[in-house]
């Protein structure tokens, strides 16, 4: 093959470490040649490569920070939950039977029903841990957390939700603490994750959607009646910590 045709296809064809590029969309340079050049805009640190750099990163310092966590419950549960309210000292009692029961207790480390249970558990003397979430509106993490990571990535932060606990507590709460419900409750229905309890605490509260899952999404057949085997509901926090207590073969 002759060096025109040579330089022809090199024209026609590149590779960038694994990915191919042919025809139109080969780049006039190199990796290392766009690495090294100190001319040019800054946008390339909000390109999807880099991007996934920062998320790789928010995986390496969440489990560098939770490894050593002994056995945790997830707490989730209103942000709105107001101090001094009957549901705010559920969460505080939560939290400290939980301690007292042999696990740390894990958040989303804002205010409301998760600083409860932080509370709860920070008064027991145990292990309070808040997972927090980069948002337009800023929390930040609650006074009574011990170990607090913040996160740009919701998916990452769920996973450090599931990975480090050992069962769900879900306290009422609005959106956000049902995108993780029905998160952990996809998990166990197609076994991701295996011997995993959820507790939903207050009946009064979580009445409407258990008649719904039941009368509705299980009656339509969009669900198998024994998927509302997957949760638990109670309004006792000693029958709350007993039944995550029991699935957890603790």
């Amino acid at each position: 093959m002759s060096s025109n045709s040579e330089g022809l296809r090199a024209l026609e064809e590149q590779r960038l470490g694994p990915v191919l590029r042919r025809r139109e969309q080969v780049q006039p340079t190199t990796t290392d040649q766009r690495l090294l050049d100190t001319e040019g805009d800054s946008q390339w640190v909000h390109t999807d490569p880099w991007r996934v750099m920062r998320i790789q990163s928010e995986f390496v310092e969440g489990f560098g920070a939770l490894a050593e966590l002994p056995s945790a419950i997830s707490v989730f549960g209103s942000a709105r939950t107001r101090p001094g309210t009957p549901e705010y000292e559920v969460g505080v009692q939560l939290g400290r039977a939980l301690v007292d029961a042999g696990f740390a207790v894990i958040t989303g480390g804002g205010p409301g029903a998760m600083e409860a249970a932080n509370k709860g558990a920070r008064e027991a003397k145990g292990i309070s841990v808040g997972l927090g979430i980069e948002l337009p509106f800023e929390q930040g993490i609650n006074q009574h957390v011990d170990i607090g990571v913040n996160f740009r990535y919701f998916f990452v932060r769920k996973t450090m939700f599931v990975k480090y606990a050992q069962g769900f507590v879900v306290l009422p709460g609005g959106l956000g603490t049902l995108d993780e419900l029905f998160e952990a409750l996809t998990l166990v229905q197609t076994r991701k994750v295996t011997r995993f309890p959820i507790v939903l605490f207050g009946s009064e509260y979580w009445r409407g959607l258990v008649d719904w899952l039941r009368g509705t999404v299980v009656a339509q057949g969009k669900a198998s009646e024994r998927d509302l085997l997957l949760f638990h509901v109670t309004d006792d926090v000693e029958e709350a910590v007993a039944m995550v207590t029991k699935e957890t073969g603790r």
